[in-house]
């Protein structure tokens, strides 16, 4: 007898934001413990902000992230949002085309790793042997969100270019923008001129001229060179080895 062909399926075309639908196949499928979204990616081009639990207390993420936002003057909008197992959040954010974002662990602030190119974020109902990754409350309904152009400039520092040494010129200008600062922001100011001479690869050479700016204007050395070396470690990318434990590549 002739066997009888069925009708081919078209196939639809697979999405990677679709964490309600993700959701549902997981629970379909039981062996299915989990999956992964790629981050950097067209045609949303996820950014993923990973909001680590301390367990020793030290550090508060949360905290350091409205630090961040009240100092660079942006606010995190609505936006999908997922708690972790360990009571962590993993914020998704849309960048333009075009650019970049690297992955980095702590090096915006401590407890907060960025996951852009090249990296993944857990989805939605995975699960793990120390818990489901879950969609906080009302977040079902959003999709992420752009990301805030003044957090974008913080997670893409440009590329620092190479000055011959020796050049005592470099940075006078940043000495004399500290030189200027009256009370109320002279930290601000600080901060952004460190910023500037680490960007421009002479941070270093600059750091006690900075210091000693400072100290002129009202600051004691050790709230100078604070915030020096907050500035060193924003505009730094620390280059990820086999010693990062929780895979620099993953949100986990």
């Amino acid at each position: 007898m002739p066997r009888r062909l069925r009708s081919p399926r078209t196939r639809r075309p697979r999405r990677h934001h679709e964490p309600c639908r993700r959701t549902r196949t997981l629970r379909r499928r039981p062996l299915a413990t989990g999956y992964g979204i790629a981050c950097g990616r067209a045609p949303h081009h996820l950014i993923g902000v990973d909001l680590d639990i301390d367990t020793t207390g030290r550090n508060d993420s949360v905290v350091a992230l409205q630090q961040l936002a009240l100092h660079h003057l942006f606010t995190i909008p609505p936006t999908v949002t997922v708690i972790t197992p360990s009571g962590g959040r993993h914020i998704w954010l849309t960048g333009p085309p075009g650019v970049s974002v690297p992955n980095s662990a702590s090096r915006l602030a401590p407890g907060i790793d960025i996951r852009g190119s090249g990296g993944y974020l857990v989805g939605p109902g995975s699960v793990t042997t120390r818990g489901t990754y879950q969609l906080a409350p009302g977040a079902a309904d959003l999709s992420p969100a752009p990301c805030p152009r003044a957090l974008l400039r913080l997670l893409t520092p440009p590329a620092r270019p190479h000055h011959p040494s020796g050049r005592p010129h470099h940075g006078r200008g940043l000495v004399q923008f500290v030189l200027a600062a009256h009370e109320g922001q002279r930290n601000t100011r600080l901060f952004w001129a460190a910023c500037r001479a680490y960007e421009h690869g002479f941070g270093e050479a600059l750091a006690d001229g900075l210091t000693d700016a400072a100290v002129r204007t009202g600051l004691t050395e050790r709230e100078a060179r604070a915030t020096i070396a907050s500035a060193a470690r924003l505009t730094s990318v620390r280059p990820m080895g086999p010693e990062d434990a929780d895979r620099p590549d993953r949100l986990s």
